[in-house]
């Protein structure tokens, strides 16, 4: 019987990504998968799968909240961009782990174990409740908070941005400007402030003047010279030079 999963990862170029290679093991029924930490609350509430493959760091909630906020547990394997800092303790306490980007090799390793586990649901359920409270604990102290929200100064008034609604930053005539719901406003940073003071995940500098948000990339698409083409899910279909000297690495950052 094939296992029946949930996907839930902030980034949709990722999720896709996933859920490609799930599809091509043949081996699960992915039986839904979100980008947003509070939808994903509400369906594993609903409907709890045999395995929850979980990105760590989200917005506004990280992958051990979403868990924490649950009655109910199901087996999770854990998906992290970030480096090893407590990847030991998860295969310690018999929760799985994928480091991004994410290896099929490494992937069948973990359906196998989760595979193992079912057989033993008890005893995984007091494991993982006891792994959530030390790795929230050790994710809070060892990882910045980044802020969902950027202030745009209009005379003397302030408005706050939700960051996951902007789509880009753009520098033009020594001002910075936020884009959000195809309405520019200006923010009181650099683009190499924000560069600095953004997660990295969501945001990437693809132009000395240009700051794109991920989770917005709809497709890409070669230029003349090495460049690349980003268009934007806007609605307005916003297209976005990606420099030549930043496409390959922006494709690694991709998973590409």
């Amino acid at each position: 019987m094939k296992l029946r999963v949930y996907l839930v990862d902030d980034e949709a170029l990722a999720l896709e990504r996933l859920t490609r290679l799930l599809e091509e093991s043949g081996r699960v029924e992915i039986i839904g998968k979100t980008t947003e930490p509070e939808e994903a609350v509400a369906a594993l509430t609903s409907d709890l799968p045999d395995v929850c493959f979980l990105d760590i760091q989200m917005p506004r909630a990280n992958g051990f909240e979403v868990l924490a906020r649950l009655s109910r547990q199901p087996i999770v394997v854990f998906t992290t961009a970030y480096d090893r800092y407590a990847l030991d303790a998860f295969a310690v306490n018999s929760v799985d782990y994928l480091l991004k980007p994410i290896d099929p090799e490494h992937l069948h390793r973990a359906l196998t174990k989760v595979e193992q586990l079912r057989a033993s649901a008890a005893s995984s359920q007091q494991h993982l409740q006891a792994l959530l409270r030390s790795l929230t604990d050790s994710f809070r102290q060892n990882h910045p908070e980044y802020p969902d929200r950027i202030a745009s100064r209009l005379g003397d008034r302030l408005r706050f941005l939700e960051l996951a609604r902007v789509t880009h930053f753009y520098a033009e005539e020594k001002m910075t400007f936020a884009v959000s719901e195809g309405k520019a406003h200006g923010v009181d940073h650099t683009i190499a402030q924000l560069e600095q003071k953004l997660d990295p995940k969501t945001f990437f500098r693809i132009h000395r003047s240009t700051l794109v948000n991920m989770a917005w990339i709809k497709e890409l698409s070669p230029l003349p010279g090495g460049g690349l083409n980003a268009r934007l899910k806007d609605v307005q279909g916003t297209d976005l030079t990606v420099a030549r000297d930043r496409a390959r690495e922006f494709k690694a950052w991709l998973d590409l």
